[in-house]
């Protein structure tokens, strides 16, 4: 079993039961699913841009992205309906685990002049969403064999239904808020 996933039934679940009076075990938030996004808005010019984000994306998550395309023509960003702009991967089970311990322990740690993550990316409804400028904070992305640094959008989708709840759940997975 997953180290991370071990210290969420172990010791989080207990906590937050206490913290917030919860009366059943199904009642304690818990995460959902990871969605990573990497938008590739120059692909439109260039499709080896958008073959190099796939590659990236997979290296990092360790499954296929899907590609995702436009829904709408926009002609100040010269893109038309249905073009491929950008791609992502949504993670589940033990690759969420995973992923989410090597973001915490390696990732987060690499980010230049890292003093922790915001804590007003919630959304209202107990999701989070944390904006990442490079890459190459993974130790998997080979710095040679970038085509270009490009950032990404890691999405936490978790069961809170409130801001609070989820601060509490993703603080006790590991999450290095700011202080």
């Amino acid at each position: 079993m997953n180290r991370l996933k071990e210290k969420y039934l172990n010791e989080v679940v207990p906590s937050l039961t206490e913290k917030h009076q919860y009366h059943t075990i199904m009642e304690v938030p818990k995460l959902e699913k990871i969605v990573i996004n990497m938008g590739v808005g120059d692909a439109t010019g260039n499709s080896k841009l958008l073959d190099a984000a796939l590659k990236d994306l997979e290296i990092i998550s360790g499954q296929k992205p899907v590609v995702t395309r436009a829904k709408k023509s926009i002609a100040g960003f010269k893109v038309r309906e249905g073009q491929s702009i950008g791609c992502k991967v949504t993670l589940r089970g033990e690759n969420m685990y995973n992923f989410m311990d090597k973001l915490f322990s390696i990732g987060l740690p690499r980010v230049r002049d890292f003093r922790g993550v915001s804590a007003k990316s919630f959304d209202g409804r107990g999701n989070y969403t944390l904006g990442i400028k490079e890459q190459l904070i993974f130790s998997e992305i080979e710095y040679d064999n970038v085509v270009k640094v490009r950032g990404m959008d890691i999405v936490f989708v978790t069961t809170a239904k409130s801001n609070q709840e989820a601060f509490d759940l993703l603080e006790a997975l590991g999450m290095p808020f700011r202080k």
